[in-house]
């Protein structure tokens, strides 16, 4: 008697067993497409992808632009760059970034916080190996033939000063802004400073002599060639450098 009443208000409509046709059919309009017109695949490795100058593959070197500053180990998130010692092509001993790919995100902040413009982004990423030594890929392997301006990040900033008076533009080059201030009372002369700075953009002047005779030096810097790299700050042994941040 249930299955009486049940067939009583739900009759049973042959259309709706057709259901299943819907997608053979749609299936069947694919198929004919994909004869007519080319398939959108491509055979890889054979066939390859265009890939854009700015894409955020593996990061890459400008070896000769590089200064040293460790800006770009100090800013990745992964902490997968160091600087190690490595030989320039004149011979002479320098610092260069090493990046472990194996645990690179991709992310271009290197190339991004790089003031210089140093370390950059490349298309390539095919990076497979056998072997996670073969990952670390040390400064000369870092180079990347045939680097471009749209390969580089530039970071820019909006101060909030600029837009209270009325001017909202993006500055490009905010290391250009935030300087090193030194608190005379604490400078020891040490010329630590002046030593790690990579741009040498610091110079030990003499400001008088002290009471036994020996004079004074306190550190000047060079805005024209500061990068801001806190180097300076970082190694200072009684913490009388500090960043002035330009808001």
């Amino acid at each position: 008697m249930a299955r009486k009443d049940y067939l009583d208000k739900y009759p049973r409509n042959p259309a709706k067993t057709l259901w299943v046709l819907k997608p053979v059919g749609k299936v069947l309009r694919m198929l004919g497409k994909t004869i007519i017109h080319r398939p959108v695949t491509i055979l890889y490795p054979y066939e390859k992808m265009w890939m854009p100058e700015n894409y955020r593959g593996r990061p890459g070197l400008r070896f000769d632009r590089c200064v040293a500053c460790g800006m770009c180990v100090k800013m990745c998130p992964t902490a997968c760059i160091k600087l190690v010692e490595t030989e320039s092509d004149s011979g002479e001993k320098v610092r260069r970034p090493q990046v472990n790919i194996g645990r690179c995100a991709m992310c271009g902040y290197c190339a991004e916080y790089c003031p210089v413009d140093a370390m950059t982004v490349t298309p390539d990423f095919e990076l497979s190996e056998y072997t996670r030594e073969d990952l670390i890929y040390g400064p000369k392997r870092l180079v990347y033939e045939g680097i471009t301006e749209k390969m580089e990040i530039h970071l820019e900033q909006t101060l909030m000063s600029d837009v209270k008076n009325g001017n909202p533009e993006r500055r490009v080059s905010p290391f250009m802004t935030d300087r090193p201030v030194l608190e005379a009372a604490k400078c020891i002369s040490c010329k630590k400073c002046e030593k790690v700075c990579p741009v040498k953009a610091v110079t030990m002047v003499e400001h008088g002599v002290n009471d036994k005779g020996r004079p004074i030096l306190y550190p000047e810097f060079n805005d024209d060639t500061c990068i801001c790299c806190m180097n300076c700050v970082e190694d200072c042994p009684k913490d009388a450098l500090h960043i002035n941040e330009v808001l």
